[in-house]
């Protein structure tokens, strides 16, 4: 069996935020059950037990919500034990965790360095550029909490990455973010777009990304990453990665970017799985895990058919030249569909005017990383 990749949502929808641009509330809010609680044990059980038999020489855990940490410590420490008791092939397990941090104390942070979790913190920047959307159920901003948890996992020496959301406001100020990021050292980013909910025409929201700004936005960040970068002063920003990562002929890691859906799978709190966290709705549960295996949830036509639309390519598409690095980008941004089938990314010429701005310098950056990896032999 080939590695399997899982992210779980032992809270459901659950969370103790109240973001303004959460994607995942407007999903919840329009299925049949908005929230499937805090996933039971026998649950739990069945689905680390059918993981491991699954796969084969890697497993993924990856934690993440609503707000995963509502599920409590205890189902956490649980669920390394059931891998423990399980994982009779000696499959090399990893675990993530994608957080706002807002729970996390000291036995959680000493947690999750005992384990190895990769850590998610949710952070959009600077207080006063965080604190607007990201808020408390009072209404009051979270970045000091925040910031007090990365000075815990600091202290535990766990291993966490930065998760932005970039909204029309983050947009405007993408210097100042990334500052504020390189001044307390943290070294691993990831920038995702905002969305709005899923059928529904972009852009009508105060927090709404426009792709006049997403552009505006890529430019400002890639020149202070390319500073950095020519400087010796390694930043790793996941979406520059993986472009240059392209150029050098690899497969980009990240899936929005490959052009085709895989339906990978995503477990809610009851045990439903689905293809894709963009899309934990009705209409596209592939099964129950207490009811079918992996494999079978793999094959079928559910998942067969979100695949299968997936690959549409727009004609203008297929006559541009950026084609071979965006290849069409997510599909979740090519929504909502016409006839049954994606249109053209809504931030198309976000991409183009990307390109042609920075593509000379990816493809010199490329160069010099090919000349690298040459004298090392690689």
């Amino acid at each position: 069996m080939p590695p399997i990749s899982l992210l779980i949502k032992p809270a459901s929808s659950l969370c103790n935020l109240r973001c303004k641009y959460c994607f995942y509330h407007s999903l919840a809010e329009n299925r049949m059950t908005a929230s499937y609680g805090i996933m039971n044990a026998e649950t739990q059980e069945v689905l680390i037990k059918k993981a491991m038999e699954y796969a084969d020489s890697i497993c993924t855990l990856a934690f993440q919500g609503g707000e995963p940490t509502l599920a409590g410590l205890d189902y956490f420490r649980r669920t390394v034990e059931l891998v423990k008791k399980y994982n009779v092939n000696n499959v090399k397990v990893n675990y993530a965790l994608q957080t706002n941090g807002i729970v996390i104390d000291e036995d959680w942070a000493k947690f999750l360095a005992d384990n190895q979790f990769l850590v998610g913190i949710s952070l959009d920047g600077p207080k006063d550029i965080h604190d607007p959307f990201r808020l408390n159920p009072e209404g009051k901003g979270t970045f000091n909490k925040v910031m007090n948890t990365i000075n815990l996992l600091n202290k535990h020496h766990v291993e966490y990455n930065i998760l932005c959301v970039v909204n029309s406001y983050t947009a405007r100020h993408a210097k100042k973010v990334y500052s504020f990021f390189k001044k307390h050292n943290f070294k691993y980013l990831q920038f995702i777009q905002c969305l709005d909910p899923l059928d529904e025409k972009p852009g009508g929201h105060e927090y709404s990304l426009t792709p006049e700004r997403y552009s505006y936005f890529l430019r400002n960040l890639f020149d202070e990453w390319y500073k950095d970068i020519m400087n010796g002063n390694i930043v790793s920003v996941r979406y520059f990665d993986n472009l240059v990562g392209m150029l050098l002929g690899y497969p980009p890691e990240a899936c929005g970017m490959s052009g085709v859906c895989t339906a990978y799978f995503v477990v809610e709190a009851d045990g439903g799985v689905y293809p894709c966290d963009f899309y934990v709705i009705d209409k596209w549960l592939l099964g129950n895990i207490k009811e079918s295996s992996f494999a079978e949830l793999q094959q079928s036509e559910k998942a067969k058919e979100f695949t299968e639309v997936s690959r549409y390519i727009d004609p203008s598409c297929r006559e541009c030249k950026f084609y071979g690095l965006c290849r069409g980008g997510c599909r979740r941004t090519r929504e909502p569909f016409v006839d049954g089938k994606p249109v053209l990314n809504y931030y198309c010429q976000s991409y183009k005017d990307f390109f042609r701005y920075a593509g000379i310098r990816l493809q010199e950056i490329a160069y010099m990383l090919s000349q690298r990896q040459s004298r090392a032999g690689i």
